[in-house]
Protein backbone atom coordinates (compact mmCIF):
# COMPACT_ATOMS: atom_id res chain seq x y z
CA UNK A 1 0.00 0.00 0.00
CA UNK A 2 0.97 3.39 -1.03
CA UNK A 3 0.05 7.00 0.38
CA UNK A 4 -0.14 10.41 -0.07
CA UNK A 5 -0.13 13.42 2.15
CA UNK A 6 -2.24 16.45 0.76
CA UNK A 7 0.77 18.42 1.41
CA UNK A 8 2.68 15.88 -0.69
CA UNK A 9 0.89 16.20 -3.63
CA UNK A 10 0.36 20.13 -3.18
CA UNK A 11 4.08 20.59 -3.48
CA UNK A 12 4.39 18.32 -6.30
CA UNK A 13 1.71 20.17 -8.40
CA UNK A 14 3.56 23.46 -7.25
CA UNK A 15 6.83 22.10 -8.26
CA UNK A 16 5.46 21.01 -11.37
CA UNK A 17 3.12 24.31 -11.76
CA UNK A 18 5.87 26.60 -11.61
CA UNK A 19 8.63 24.18 -13.52
CA UNK A 20 5.95 24.44 -16.24
CA UNK A 21 5.64 27.79 -16.15
CA UNK A 22 9.59 28.67 -16.94
CA UNK A 23 9.28 26.31 -19.44
CA UNK A 24 6.78 28.02 -21.14
CA UNK A 25 8.45 31.81 -19.87
CA UNK A 26 12.08 30.39 -21.01
CA UNK A 27 10.60 29.50 -24.69
CA UNK A 28 8.82 32.81 -25.37
CA UNK A 29 12.04 34.73 -23.93
CA UNK A 30 10.14 37.06 -21.52
CA UNK A 31 7.80 36.60 -18.75
CA UNK A 32 3.73 38.36 -18.87
CA UNK A 33 3.30 39.05 -15.52
CA UNK A 34 -0.17 39.64 -16.24
CA UNK A 35 -0.65 36.58 -18.02
CA UNK A 36 0.98 34.62 -14.60
CA UNK A 37 -1.10 36.24 -12.21
CA UNK A 38 -4.45 35.03 -14.83
CA UNK A 39 -3.11 31.81 -14.81
CA UNK A 40 -2.65 31.85 -10.83
CA UNK A 41 -6.46 31.83 -10.89
CA UNK A 42 -6.22 28.33 -12.56
CA UNK A 43 -3.34 27.14 -10.08
CA UNK A 44 -5.77 28.14 -7.40
CA UNK A 45 -8.62 26.19 -8.62
CA UNK A 46 -6.79 22.98 -9.38
CA UNK A 47 -5.40 23.23 -5.96
CA UNK A 48 -8.64 23.81 -3.90
CA UNK A 49 -10.17 20.95 -6.45
CA UNK A 50 -7.53 18.51 -6.11
CA UNK A 51 -8.25 18.79 -2.10
CA UNK A 52 -12.40 18.33 -2.30
CA UNK A 53 -12.40 15.45 -5.07
CA UNK A 54 -9.25 13.60 -3.13
CA UNK A 55 -9.05 14.08 0.01
CA UNK A 56 -11.44 12.64 2.86
CA UNK A 57 -13.43 15.91 3.91
CA UNK A 58 -13.19 15.12 7.64
CA UNK A 59 -9.38 15.33 9.38
CA UNK A 60 -8.06 12.33 11.31
CA UNK A 61 -6.53 13.59 14.58
CA UNK A 62 -6.77 17.16 13.43
CA UNK A 63 -4.58 16.43 9.72
CA UNK A 64 -6.19 15.81 6.59
CA UNK A 65 -5.91 11.95 6.42
CA UNK A 66 -3.62 10.29 3.70
CA UNK A 67 -4.93 9.31 0.05
CA UNK A 68 -4.54 5.47 -0.17
CA UNK A 69 -3.43 3.41 -3.11
CA UNK A 70 -3.67 -0.67 -3.12
CA UNK A 71 -2.97 -1.91 -6.35
CA UNK A 72 -5.56 -5.33 -4.57
CA UNK A 73 -8.18 -3.48 -3.45
CA UNK A 74 -11.12 -3.94 -6.05
CA UNK A 75 -12.44 -0.17 -8.21
CA UNK A 76 -14.65 1.41 -6.90
CA UNK A 77 -16.78 2.88 -9.69
CA UNK A 78 -20.56 3.66 -10.88
CA UNK A 79 -21.01 4.13 -14.45
CA UNK A 80 -25.14 4.18 -14.49
CA UNK A 81 -25.83 7.62 -14.73
CA UNK A 82 -28.25 9.25 -11.87
CA UNK A 83 -28.49 5.61 -9.95
CA UNK A 84 -27.00 7.03 -6.58
CA UNK A 85 -27.65 10.79 -7.32
CA UNK A 86 -30.94 10.54 -5.56
CA UNK A 87 -30.52 8.17 -2.88
CA UNK A 88 -31.54 9.04 0.19
CA UNK A 89 -28.18 9.33 2.67
CA UNK A 90 -26.88 11.65 5.09
CA UNK A 91 -25.64 14.54 2.78
CA UNK A 92 -27.24 13.55 -0.39
CA UNK A 93 -28.03 17.41 -1.46
CA UNK A 94 -24.52 18.57 -0.15
CA UNK A 95 -23.06 15.71 -2.53
CA UNK A 96 -25.00 17.65 -5.39
CA UNK A 97 -24.31 21.20 -4.76
CA UNK A 98 -21.26 20.88 -3.36
CA UNK A 99 -20.73 18.51 -6.58
CA UNK A 100 -22.17 21.43 -9.23
CA UNK A 101 -20.43 24.62 -6.86
CA UNK A 102 -17.22 23.29 -6.69
CA UNK A 103 -16.72 23.39 -10.58
CA UNK A 104 -18.43 26.68 -11.42
CA UNK A 105 -15.29 29.09 -10.91
CA UNK A 106 -13.92 26.46 -13.59
CA UNK A 107 -16.65 27.50 -16.19
CA UNK A 108 -15.63 31.21 -14.83
CA UNK A 109 -11.66 31.13 -15.21
CA UNK A 110 -11.12 29.54 -17.67
CA UNK A 111 -12.25 31.19 -20.28
CA UNK A 112 -10.85 34.16 -18.85
CA UNK A 113 -7.48 32.88 -18.67
CA UNK A 114 -7.80 30.33 -22.31
CA UNK A 115 -9.13 32.53 -25.29
CA UNK A 116 -9.36 29.50 -27.33
CA UNK A 117 -12.56 28.66 -24.87
CA UNK A 118 -14.32 31.16 -26.46
CA UNK A 119 -18.06 29.81 -25.77
CA UNK A 120 -20.07 28.41 -23.64
CA UNK A 121 -19.79 25.04 -25.55
CA UNK A 122 -16.00 24.62 -25.74
CA UNK A 123 -15.82 25.86 -22.05
CA UNK A 124 -17.85 23.31 -20.84
CA UNK A 125 -16.20 20.31 -23.56
CA UNK A 126 -12.93 21.23 -21.87
CA UNK A 127 -14.53 20.72 -18.16
CA UNK A 128 -16.53 17.97 -19.01
CA UNK A 129 -12.67 16.40 -20.08
CA UNK A 130 -11.06 17.86 -17.08
CA UNK A 131 -13.68 15.95 -14.62
CA UNK A 132 -13.21 12.87 -16.49
CA UNK A 133 -9.11 12.81 -16.15
CA UNK A 134 -9.96 13.70 -12.49
CA UNK A 135 -12.63 10.41 -11.85
CA UNK A 136 -10.39 8.61 -14.07
CA UNK A 137 -7.38 9.62 -11.39
CA UNK A 138 -9.28 8.82 -9.00
CA UNK A 139 -9.68 5.00 -9.98
CA UNK A 140 -5.81 4.15 -8.46
CA UNK A 141 -7.43 5.11 -4.78
CA UNK A 142 -8.76 2.93 -3.39
CA UNK A 143 -11.09 5.03 -0.83
CA UNK A 144 -12.13 7.19 -4.01
CA UNK A 145 -15.10 6.35 -5.81
CA UNK A 146 -15.03 7.07 -9.80
CA UNK A 147 -18.73 8.25 -10.53
CA UNK A 148 -20.62 8.94 -13.63
CA UNK A 149 -23.32 11.10 -11.69
CA UNK A 150 -19.80 13.01 -10.42
CA UNK A 151 -18.85 14.01 -13.89
CA UNK A 152 -22.42 15.07 -14.95
CA UNK A 153 -22.52 17.33 -11.91
CA UNK A 154 -19.09 18.75 -12.34
CA UNK A 155 -20.18 19.39 -15.68
CA UNK A 156 -23.06 21.14 -14.78
CA UNK A 157 -21.00 23.48 -12.57
CA UNK A 158 -18.61 24.27 -15.67
CA UNK A 159 -21.70 24.91 -17.65
CA UNK A 160 -23.16 27.41 -14.64
CA UNK A 161 -19.69 29.55 -14.61
CA UNK A 162 -19.12 29.41 -18.32
CA UNK A 163 -22.98 30.99 -18.73
CA UNK A 164 -22.05 33.45 -16.19
CA UNK A 165 -18.59 34.55 -17.94
CA UNK A 166 -20.34 35.09 -21.14
CA UNK A 167 -23.44 35.95 -20.24
CA UNK A 168 -21.34 39.64 -18.33
CA UNK A 169 -19.06 39.61 -21.46
CA UNK A 170 -22.08 39.79 -23.23
CA UNK A 171 -24.03 42.49 -21.03
CA UNK A 172 -20.11 44.49 -21.03
CA UNK A 173 -20.54 44.63 -24.87
CA UNK A 174 -24.03 45.90 -24.64
CA UNK A 175 -22.89 48.69 -22.33
CA UNK A 176 -20.29 49.83 -24.23
CA UNK A 177 -22.43 50.66 -27.31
Amino acid sequence: MFELTYWTMLGLITVGWIVFRFLVNRNLNQVSWKRELQLLMVYICIIVLVRIVYFPWHHVNGHIDTLKFDATKPLWINLVPLVHLFDIYDGWQMNIIGNITMFIPVGIVWPICFHELNTVGKTTLAGFGFTLLIEITQLAFYERCSDVDDMILNTTGVLIGALITFGVRKICQLCKR
